[in-house]
């Protein structure tokens, strides 16, 4: 008799502190572990991480990791918070590839996630304020076959 996996999806409620995105690196690891896709943690940590990092820099309130798989053989993961501003990395005029200066000593996180995901992309939610207010960046990343090996994300 086979059985079906139950779906799943983790939502990590973060709260406006410097160890969040680190938190939630942890617990990303532990979700993959879990589910035996260990090998797209790499991957799927850096994505999170600057994603986790830019929510953390440029809004004032508490955001969110959500963790999921998509039907397509993929990883999503959102990170969510109240600001509805989208930044312009994750715009369609973003030229890819490019990168601050050398010297700069910010602004790589998004073309990172530009670089490394299969798809990305910013939803906003709901009304300007409003209890279900804000916006979800969004990157995902996959692995192939029933085996679950690790896809090389594009570099």
């Amino acid at each position: 008799m086979s059985t079906v996996a139950p779906p799943w999806s983790y939502t990590l409620h973060l709260s406006r502190d410097p160890r969040s995105p680190g938190i939630a690196r942890s617990t990303l690891r532990s979700v993959l572990a879990a589910y035996k896709l260990g090998g797209l943690a790499p991957t799927a940590e850096l994505l999170a991480s600057e994603l986790l990092t830019n929510a953390h820099l440029h809004t004032g309130g508490p955001y969110a990791l959500h963790i999921s798989p998509l039907a397509s053989g993929q990883l999503r993961l959102g990170v969510w918070d109240k600001d509805p501003a989208v930044p312009s990395g994750l715009g369609a005029g973003f030229a890819h590839g490019v990168m601050p200066d050398e010297g700069s000593e910010s602004g790589r996180g998004l073309a990172l996630v530009r670089a490394y995901a299969d798809a990305w992309g910013a939803s906003r939610l709901g009304e300007p304020g409003g209890p279900s207010g804000g916006k979800v960046l969004w990157a995902e990343c996959g692995w192939r076959g029933p085996s679950q090996q690790p896809r090389q994300c594009r570099p």
